[in-house]
């Protein structure tokens, strides 16, 4: 996946001219130029992306890849730039209207885009195949990896934290995709700024430390560890296997699930969307988890072997009760929108598959039921789940935009 991922992510910036990065004003100005509609999509998308993958994610990936997986978290976010572009492209492209409202995703553009190539049957498997994933990923991703991320950052039982949880879940879900986005508008600029301020707070009463971190972040990439086995370059595979992984985990570009949040924007500019979808990654990956990893690196990975521990004592070591409990509210407040969004987006994926009302009243109760449960499954097996459903999706949606790269461009 990382392969596929930095090759495809170069193939299509070469064909888009790295816009985003040779021209970044005009790419602003594009992006500006979108709609009320188009921003409040985008913070429905940034809803379920800014969760446990920018901070857990990060500490997570420094912990088993070491600093230079920070590294390859940038080079997959500046790859992963263009596969959102051109997924959100594709799904302004192909959403449709129903009931005056936008509906989108991978699925509608692997069936309409793919159909005259393999024919009506193949691409409507294909796109359901897909949309089962989404559905699927919704339940662990959005849903197991950030509930047992922040199950024991208060001190209730998991059970009890699960199902606090999901009853405040079923309060903003229940009100369908307006509810969501319009919570998700007020919560996500707040909580960003918040977490954004105490960050940079510590970055800069340590700046003199920042060319040590830098360094430590590009020596770690490169360096060979070791060899036993036939195993010449471990570190490296370490550090892009953990960086790429978490990266896709915390923007997840390319993967084929948020662009279903672009594509219910109000906007008919499918370039200023596909912008926002560009920013999206920039904020998400080149910002948050980049301030994440800045301020562990600063604070020294110390005795701290669990990812949320790592963060906790990071942050508090700087900045005392006030670092300390405010990743935490950060930490649930951000798990909190992500696990509303993806309810959205499994919704999305079911309803393209099957419109019937007891399709979505089972799946609603599974969400919750795994959101209640989901606190006190073993950490390890999580991360698991997580990583393989993603891996598979991305995949897949890879070779679909390869197929229709053609259609990726005005």
């Amino acid at each position: 996946m990382p392969f596929l991922l930095v090759c495809i992510g170069i193939f299509f910036g070469l064909r888009y001219k790295f816009f985003y990065i040779v021209h970044p004003l005009r790419a602003i100005k594009s992006m500006l130029s979108g709609t009320h509609g188009g921003f409040k999509a985008l913070c429905l998308a940034l809803a379920g992306t800014l969760g446990v993958g920018n901070i857990v994610g990060v500490s997570s990936a420094i912990i088993a890849g070491g600093y230079g997986a920070v590294f390859w978290m940038w080079v997959s976010a500046l790859c992963a730039m263009s596969l959102k572009y051109a997924e959100v492209f594709l799904a302004m492209r192909y959403r449709r209207i129903e009931n005056g409202e936008y509906h989108g995703g991978a699925p509608y553009y692997i069936f309409d885009g793919m159909k005259k190539k393999i024919g009506k049957g193949l691409a409507f498997f294909l796109s359901c195949t897909f949309a089962l994933l989404c559905v699927i990923n919704s339940l662990t991703t959005g849903n197991l990896v950030q509930v047992n991320a922040v199950g024991s950052l208060l001190p209730v039982s998991p059970l009890v934290f699960g199902i606090a949880f999901a009853i405040l879940a079923f309060v903003i879900i229940m009100g369908g995709e307006k509810r969501i986005s319009s919570f998700n508008s007020y919560l996500i600029p707040i909580l960003s700024c918040f977490y954004i301020a105490m960050s940079i707070y510590i970055i800069v009463i340590n700046f003199s430390q920042m060319p040590r971190v830098l360094s430590l972040i590009f020596s770690d990439a490169f360096s060979l560890k070791s060899a036993f086995g036939g195993a010449l370059g471990y570190g490296i595979s370490r550090a892009i296997r953990f960086g790429v992984s978490r990266g896709v985990l915390s923007n997840e570009a390319g993967c084929g699930t948020s662009v279903c949040a672009h594509a219910s924007s109000k906007s008919n500019d499918a370039h200023a969307q596909g912008c926002l979808g560009i920013f999206e990654v920039f904020f998400d990956t080149i910002v948050l988890c980049s301030l994440t990893a800045f301020v562990i690196i600063l604070a020294g990975e110390g005795s701290e072997n669990n990812p949320m521990s790592l963060v906790l004592f990071a942050f508090s070591k700087f900045c005392g009760g006030i670092g300390y409990y405010g990743v935490i509210l950060s930490s649930l407040l951000f798990a909190f929108a992500t696990v509303c969004t993806q309810y959205f987006y499994g919704v999305e994926a079911l309803s393209y598959i099957t419109k019937t009302r007891l399709s979505k009243n089972i799946f609603t109760s599974v969400f919750l039921l795994v959101l209640t449960l989901g606190a006190t499954i073993p950490m390890n097996l999580m991360w698991e789940i997580s990583d393989f459903t993603l891996a598979l999706m991305t995949i897949l949606n890879l070779i679909f935009l390869l197929f229709l790269f053609k259609d990726t461009k005005n």
